[in-house]
Formats: C-alpha cells, sequence, structure tokens
C-alpha cells in the first residue's frame, strides 16, 4: 500500500514534468517500454530489485537500455536510481499510464461476462455506463464462465454487478439467514 502512494506520487510528479515540456507521448511511451522490459525479462526485474548492484552501475546499464529514452524520462530514471527507489520504477511506469488516461480524460472499464456479448447488448452496457460517467470510455472485455450468466462492470474501485452467479449468492444468503 505505502509503495502504491509512494509510486503514485513519483508518477505525478513526472506527469506535470510530462506536461510542462509538451513531451507526453514520448514519455508514455518510455514508461510503457520501461514496464515492458521489466514484465518480459526477469533479468531486469532481478536488476531493479538487487540491492547488490550500486546506483551508479543501474544507471550506466539503464543509460544503454533506454538510450532512445526522452531526456525528461531519462533524467527521471536517473534520479529515482540515485534516491534508492528503482524498484519502484515498473509501479511508477503503471501510474504514469493511469495518470495520463486520467489527464486526457480516458476512463478504463473492464466488462466481464460469461460469454462473448453481441454487439448490441455490450454497446447498450456501455450506454449506461457512459451516460453516469465524464468522459471517454476505453473498455477492455473478459470472459469469466464462473458468472453463469450476465455481467459485471468494473470501473477503478467501483463495481456493477448483474451476473447470475451474484444473483444466486444472494438469493442464498437471504434464505440462510
Amino acid at each position: 500500500m505505502k509503495s502504491t502512494k509512494v509510486a503514485s506520487r513519483y508518477a505525478k510528479a513526472l506527469l506535470e514534468m510530462a506536461v510542462e515540456q509538451k513531451k507526453i507521448d514520448s514519455v508514455l511511451g518510455d514508461m510503457q517500454f520501461l514496464a515492458a522490459a521489466n514484465a518480459e525479462t526477469r533479468d531486469f526485474e532481478l536488476l531493479i530489485a538487487s540491492p547488490i548492484v550500486n546506483a551508479s552501475k543501474k544507471i550506466a546499464i539503464f543509460e544503454k537500455v533506454f538510450e532512445q529514452f526522452e531526456e525528461v524520462s531519462m533524467a527521471f530514471v536517473k534520479l529515482i536510481t540515485k534516491n534508492g527507489r528503482e524498484a519502484l520504477l515498473p509501479e511508477i511506469a503503471a501510474s504514469f499510464e493511469a495518470q495520463v488516461k486520467e489527464h486526457r480524460g480516458i476512463v478504463p472499464i473492464t466488462l466481464v461476462s460469461a460469454v462473448k456479448l453481441d454487439a448490441a447488448t455490450k454497446d447498450a452496457i456501455i450506454a449506461k455506463v457512459q451516460a453516469t460517467v465524464k468522459g471517454q470510455l476505453e473498455v477492455t472485455e473478459e470472459i469469466d464462465d464462473s458468472l453463469i450468466g450476465g455481467f459485471m462492470v468494473r470501473m477503478g474501485d467501483m463495481q456493477i454487478d448483474a451476473s447470475v452467479a451474484s444473483q444466486f449468492n444472494n438469493l442464498k444468503q437471504r434464505l440462510t439467514r
């Protein structure tokens, strides 16, 4: 929890610098590249978490690996590393991407259903959600057959559960009281 708050604050500072220098897209690309490098390469993950490798060696490695980075991004990575917070870089990158979406008015939602929804049903659900949200929706679809039927919509820390499984659980709780 605490590291999430710290990562969010660092990401906010990076976003402010990127907005100030009008380099949001390139810094966003850099942070996505950093997150992908961490997710795809176990050695990179071990490097940033290693207390044995000192900061100057890590910075030298980062300069080689991220040589295409925007100047703002590279300076930020160096600063984080000098402060001994490089283990937070993947979390900072994820938080930065979320904050860029928020800055641009994009609201990510996840639509979970038991089976693939037809276009009309999906559009109806999205229209209902769009009516309650200010901004543009970014919809991610997931299939979860444990729902039995119906759907769930997740948006941030809010969840709308209109699944058959949820209705069965509610009925079970009412009957067993």
